[in-house]
């Protein structure tokens, strides 16, 4: 049975009725009556979200965020920012940055994505993320408006963060680009310095087959006069990134060629850490700094932190050594990053890890190699766009697979998953969920052997 229900709303002298139906077969329009429970289902059943249905949700045009910027009063040029992008890295790279922004501070904005729990994760402040209130009285206010221009998740969710950035009146935002640069939603700001981590055959059926041409579409966040700090000097990569400062009059820097690494180790009183001195060359400082997120390929991130920071600090920003040891330190527990090399369990030691592509699994498995462990039992899952036989052909043969799919639409099956990985010669089992597939690791383990937990972001998110 359908029950209508028909309201007075005291508050309207129009007498406009809110009108509710309840039923199985039955819709309505909750723009005016819905709670954040009810926002969160628009947002991720409503719009075309690329994380979860893959291609059809991608949008290679900034026509639909100018329109939505110029809707709200332009948000994006009311505060500074650090853009960042890059193939791998650009997730820790914010984190940390905003870390040490925030110990400096400064009201730090954080945008990034995808969200691994909850979706507040991607607009935080300070660490702390946007309110259910600040996401619901958003969507209620510009549905119709932002309806009309038919924009995807990604544009909805950083007009969101514009908008309360400014509202929040941060000192500065970091923004992580989605996917891409050049086209991405996040490429209306004018920023104070650009970063580019790291360039890696990634999303190519956007971006490009070579690394040259995913070079040119990372390349498209430099801007006229503003200066870019590249993580990485790569032989095909260099002279795109050369030619476009030039052609944009930016100051380039590599970081690699401004920070050098003297020594790393793990420390012996905590092997779950990362301890790594630097050597500054523009200003010869030395930088102690110990990291809880303990994977060796962060030393690279730590270097692009350290180069935009020198850029940062002759902007007039107060960040001293200490505030950067600290941000290093507690980045953590100042932006709430999860999911890099992280330890979810000690016996039998459990890690997860987002790398999800053929250079981040390569950093894993390289991280692999200096962790102690007697057998490894990998718990994988993938998303069906990815190069899938590309990373399979690059995992190790001795170890025991779990195979399982996240619980969204662009998952690869299970089964498909292990009959691809069969044909390389990887032995496992097929498991209904991420979280069958983790008890049956950890009961299988022995307390001397490593479980891992990655291939994908999502499959990490149902874990961590």
């Amino acid at each position: 049975m359908t029950i209508l229900c028909v309201t007075l709303c005291p508050l309207c002298l129009r007498g406009f009725l809110f009108l509710r139906v309840f039923g199985a077969d039955s819709t309505f329009n909750f723009s005016l009556t819905m709670n954040y429970q009810q926002t969160l289902d628009y947002l991720f059943s409503q719009l075309p979200m690329f994380h979860r249905i893959g291609a059809a949700a991608y949008k290679a045009d900034l026509s639909n965020t100018h329109e939505l910027c110029s809707l709200l009063g332009h948000p994006e040029k009311e505060f500074r920012s650090v853009h960042i992008a890059g193939t791998n890295g650009k997730g820790s790279t914010s984190h940390f940055l905003a870390s040490v922004l925030q110990e400096a501070g400064y009201k730090t904005g954080l945008f990034t994505s995808p969200h691994l729990k909850d979706f507040r994760e991607r607009v935080k402040i300070n660490g702390q993320m946007i309110e259910k209130k600040a996401v619901r009285d958003f969507v209620k206010q510009h549905k119709a408006e932002f309806d009309s221009i038919q924009p995807s998740f990604f544009e909805w969710t950083f007009a969101l963060a514009a908008w309360y950035f400014a509202k929040e009146k941060v000192d500065i935002a970091v923004i992580e680009t989605g996917m891409g640069g050049r086209l991405d939603s996040t490429n209306v700001i004018l920023p104070l310095v650009s970063v580019i981590t790291n360039i890696g055959l990634d999303h190519t059926q956007f971006l490009g087959s070579t690394l040259e041409a995913i070079a040119v579409e990372k390349a498209g966040i430099i801007k006229s006069g503003i200066p870019v700090v590249i993580g990485e000097t790569q032989p095909e990569t260099s002279p795109v990134f050369d030619k476009t400062s030039r052609e944009q009059n930016s100051e380039i820097s590599y970081a690699d060629q401004q920070i050098l690494l003297k020594e790393t180790a793990f420390t012996q009183q905590n092997p779950l850490m990362l301890g790594a001195t630097f050597y500054a060359l523009q200003n010869a400082l030395y930088y102690n700094l110990l990291s809880p997120l303990s994977g060796k390929y962060q030393i690279k991130n730590l270097a692009t932190v350290l180069s935009t920071l020198e850029v940062i600090q002759r902007m007039g920003f107060n960040i001293g050594e200490s505030c950067i040891e600290n941000g290093i330190l507690n980045v953590v527990k100042n932006t709430g990053l999860k999911g890099r090399w992280q330890t979810i369990k000690r016996r039998p030691l459990t890690i997860a890890d987002i790398g999800h592509n053929p250079d981040g699994i390569r950093e894993v498995l390289e991280q692999l190699a200096i962790t102690p462990h007697n057998k490894l039992h990998f718990v994988l899952g993938v998303v069906n766009d990815k190069d899938v036989k590309g990373m399979l052909s690059k995992l190790p043969k001795n170890a025991v697979y779990y195979f399982c799919k996240a619980n969204i639409p662009r998952g690869l099956a299970a089964s498909e998953l292990a009959k691809l990985a069969d044909g390389i010669g990887l032995e496992g089992k097929v498991f209904e969920s991420v979280k069958d597939a983790l008890s049956a690791a950890q009961q299988s383990a022995n307390t001397d052997d490593l479980v891992l937990v990655g291939g994908s972001a999502f499959v990490v998110a149902e874990v961590v």
